[in-house]
């Protein structure tokens, strides 16, 4: 079961950062590995989340945190509005089975319309996804 939960963040075509919660990147997606590349990529795994921020980031992210741990309701944060990608970022509450919080994930949403066309299988993969 774990393979196939794995999967599903892995092929997510946006970035998905998965911390604990004290903040130790635990894992990166593969789209995740490829934006923050010049930062370190997969080397970041294991590293505190917070030393790759600014000080208003990071009380940010420690004021979402504390707002996650107030509600177990309280599970979705939107963060920054790319404009240039045209695409929301948020942190989501990561929560074990009796609604503890065990962590967080940052969530890229696009917001740019598909191009492809629906079930077109005439592309190899690649040129698939280029039209994307």
């Amino acid at each position: 079961m774990e393979n196939l939960w794995k999967s599903v963040i892995d092929q997510d075509r946006e970035p998905i950062v998965l911390c604990d919660g004290s903040h130790t990147i635990v894992y990166l997606n593969p789209a995740a590995e490829e934006r923050y590349r010049k930062r370190g990529g997969r080397a970041l795994v294991g590293r505190c989340l917070l030393d790759c921020h600014n000080a208003a980031s990071r009380e940010a992210i420690e004021k979402v945190m504390a707002w996650f741990r107030e509600d177990r309701g309280h599970n979705r944060m939107f963060t920054y509005r790319n404009v240039r990608e045209n695409k929301d970022i948020y942190m989501i509450a990561l929560r074990d089975e009796a609604g503890n919080l065990i962590g967080y994930y940052e969530k890229h949403e696009s917001r740019e319309p598909e191009r492809g066309k629906p079930y077109d299988f005439s592309g190899t993969a690649e040129e698939i996804l280029e039209t994307r």
